[in-house]
This record gives structure tokens, C-alpha cells and sequence, in this order.
């Protein structure tokens, strides 16, 4: 049985790549015509595959359809609170998990520190966009059309003189938060804040949310900061594998958790 539901299952991702017809599904499987057919005819009758007129077949409208509502239920926030949690739990820090909504980036979770200091932020407004790191990675993964429209529309509110000044100086540090895939704010809102954030990406690969760790600098200064971005990079992609329904590997830092 489970050799059947394997071979059954092996079955999508061929026809991911393009209509097959019945020689070419019982070849890539290793299988006989017959068998194949058999196969074909089973994930057929749900709606997984559809045979077209062609005598190929294609996925399944039914198929596309469940793997939409599965992405529509899944609740990033709820799969990333815990880790939120362990990370706040093991620096001390101020922790965050923003998604993007349109031209603004919101605060969707939020894991206070345990010192007396504490950030303005609040879940459910929006962040300084053009300063804060969460909204770099957010913004960074778009299209570069789109990246360079959004640039456009946005006012550079001078917070500090740290903050992003314009347009092309925004779009220079999205490219570099692009090729390196981490984001920081050093007292670009806050003067005394700073800030290092990791993606938290989708199925697709695609940027889905962002996650931050924040400190005041009269916890700790920028540089002991900083080499906790290792640390926030592996929560961030414990976080994607599960969010992305990816099975855990052990050990799998990545060898660019260092910041550069």
C-alpha cells in the first residue's frame, strides 16, 4: 500500500512540469502501462489529475484548489509565535513579526523584553517603512518593477540623521538587503534603537513575513547586536521550513548566518 500511495504521489510533481501522456507517467515512474493507468485513473476520480482530449494528462482543478485553501489557512503568526517566544527567551530582547499589506509593512506579533525599557511599537500598526528592517526584507522581494514604484510613492521622513534619505538611496539598500538576505535598523527611527531582522519565506520561496530581534543601545551596542543575527537567521528559517511545510534537517544553519 504504501509503495502504491508512493508512486500515486509521484505522479504530481511530473505533471507540475507540464501535461504527460500514459507512456511517459509509467516511464518516469518505473512502472508498467497498466499500472500507470491504474494510478492515473484513482488521482483522476478525485479531481487530483484531469485527462485532457489530447489523451494527456494535466493536474487536476481540484488539486490546485486544495493547495489554495491550504495556503489561504495557514496562520503564519500562529506557526511563528513559539519560536517568537524562544528567541525572547533566550537573548532578552525585543521581538517582532511584521507582514506586508499593500505600501505598508504591519506589526502582526510582538514578544516584549525583559528589561524595563520598552518600544513604542504596537501590534497592528504600522512600521516606519522606510527606516525599520522588517519593512527592507518585505520590500526587497519584489518584482524590481514594483520595488521601484513603491520607492517612489514613499515619503523619506527624516527620524534621525541615520534614517534613509531618498528614493534611490532606499532602492540601493533594498538590493543589498536582497543579495545578502538579512536587514538591519541602527538608529535609523530611534537613535537609541537598533535592530536585525531575517524572512520568514513561503513555499515558493517568496518573502512571506519578517522577524526582528530589538534592543536599546544602553542594553547592548550595535556590534552585540549584530552577532545575534545568526541566531535570529536560524529562527527565521525554522520558522519558513515549518510555515512552508518542509521537513526539519539537522544542522541546517546556513554558512551565511555571519553578517558581513
Amino acid at each position: 500500500m504504501s509503495q502504491t500511495v508512493d508512486r500515486a504521489l509521484g505522479i504530481l510533481p511530473l505533471l507540475a512540469r507540464g501535461p504527460a501522456d500514459l507512456g511517459r507517467v509509467a516511464e518516469c515512474l518505473g512502472v508498467h502501462k497498466s499500472t500507470a493507468l491504474r494510478l492515473l485513473r484513482t488521482l483522476h476520480e478525485h479531481g487530483l489529475v484531469y485527462r485532457q482530449p489530447d489523451q494527456r494528462y494535466r493536474l487536476g482543478a481540484r488539486l490546485i484548489a486544495l493547495a489554495q485553501e491550504a495556503v489561504e489557512s495557514l496562520d503564519v503568526r500562529g506557526i511563528a509565535h513559539p519560536h517568537l517566544l524562544a528567541l525572547n527567551e533566550r537573548t532578552g530582547h525585543t521581538v517582532h513579526l511584521a507582514v506586508r499589506e499593500e505600501d505598508e509593512v504591519i506589526y502582526i506579533d510582538k514578544v516584549e523584553s525583559r528589561y524595563p525599557v520598552r518600544m513604542y511599537s504596537r501590534i497592528g500598526r504600522p512600521v516606519a517603512t522606510t527606516v525599520a528592517a522588517v519593512a527592507k526584507l518585505l520590500l526587497a522581494d519584489l518584482p524590481e518593477e514594483e520595488r521601484r514604484a513603491t520607492a517612489a510613492r514613499l515619503d523619506y521622513p527624516r527620524y534621525t540623521a541615520r534614517s534613509t534619505p531618498d528614493a534611490e538611496s532606499f532602492l540601493q539598500e533594498l538590493a543589498t538587503v536582497r543579495a545578502q538576505g538579512w536587514a538591519t535598523d541602527l538608529g535609523g527611527h530611534e537613535e537609541s534603537i537598533n535592530c536585525v531582522a531575517a524572512p520568514v519565506r513561503g513555499a515558493d520561496g517568496r518573502v512571506a513575513a519578517a522577524m526582528s530581534l530589538s534592543a536599546p543601545n544602553v542594553v547592548v551596542t550595535a556590534d552585540e547586536l549584530l552577532a545575534l543575527l545568526p541566531l535570529v537567521r536560524r529562527t527565521a528559517q525554522a520558522v519558513s521550513r515549518e510555515y512552508a511545510g518542509h521537513t526539519p534537517r539537522q544542522g541546517s544553519a546556513s554558512r551565511k548566518d555571519a553578517p558581513r
